[in-house]
């Protein structure tokens, strides 16, 4: 088994950004954005959460793989801040697939883990295809330094595996070739649910790293994914009126730690 820089948490809320400078729906001020991923970030940690993921979810359409460095600017300032104002332990996805970037932005705030979508494979995405950099990652994160797990989705959402086709087989070699320090599991889409089997079977085919729910968890499933699950990944169900893009509720949240510790 792979080395994991640091024990992993259980239960991670994810920040999703508005647009940041550069992309098409910014709104031409980086201070709106920083407090409201700071209120989010408190809220979470009220709520109970371990952990939260800064995603820059507002930059779409995204880049299929390098970001532009305005991009990395800005979500290192917003990790540092969240860093700065709460305990909570951060990690950071940078869409659509730009590992280097997010090891980069976790090494310079002092997060804990970083989210790839396509760690290993080949996957068909409506940024077109989008080729697995585990190689590149890992070496990066060698020269860096940085003590920064990589928790990498298997099949992820919004894509189309055309390299290993079968998820048992991809999350063997993502884990196994990819050294990735965690796996993730999700539905088609964000907010979708979880396939129990694939689940079920990401889970059998490599019992020795941490498998994470990244997609659809509810209060009313998140016990019975934690039955298959170390931990679960969520940012829709636990926002105001279920939307994606909508502020952190507390009450949701502090809904959904009590369904998965109970």
């Amino acid at each position: 088994m792979t080395k994991q820089p640091i024990p992993l948490p259980r239960l991670m809320g994810v920040i999703h950004l508005p647009a940041l400078p550069g992309s098409p729906g910014f709104c031409g001020s980086m201070t709106p954005i920083v407090e409201r991923a700071v209120v989010d970030a408190s809220t979470l940690r009220a709520a109970g959460f371990d952990a939260a993921i800064i995603e820059n979810f507002g930059d779409a359409p995204f880049f299929a793989e390098r970001v532009e460095p305005a991009t990395v600017a800005a979500m290192a300032v917003v990790a540092a801040e969240v860093r700065r104002t709460t305990p909570l332990r951060l990690g950071i996805n940078v869409l659509r697939n730009d590992a280097r970037a997010a090891m980069g932005i976790a090494a310079a705030s002092g997060a804990e883990f970083i989210r790839v979508n396509v760690h290993i494979g080949v996957s068909a995405t409506d940024q077109g295809l989008i080729q697995g950099r585990a190689a590149e990652t890992l070496r990066y994160r060698q020269s860096t330094g940085a003590s920064v797990a990589i928790l990498a989705d298997v099949q992820v959402k919004h894509a189309v595996a055309l390299y290993p086709t079968d998820i048992a087989t991809a999350a063997k070699e993502c884990a196994y070739r990819g050294l990735a320090d965690g796996l993730i599991v999700t539905g088609a889409g964000t907010g979708e649910a979880v396939d129990p089997d694939d689940l079920c079977r990401v889970r059998d085919a490599v019992p020795d790293r941490p498998l994470y729910v990244g997609s659809g968890a509810t209060a009313q499933t998140v016990a019975e994914l934690l039955r298959w699950a170390d931990g679960v990944i969520v940012g829709t169900a636990i926002k105001v009126d279920g939307i994606t893009t909508a502020p952190v509720d507390r009450t949701r949240a502090a809904a959904f730690v009590t369904a998965a510790r109970a």
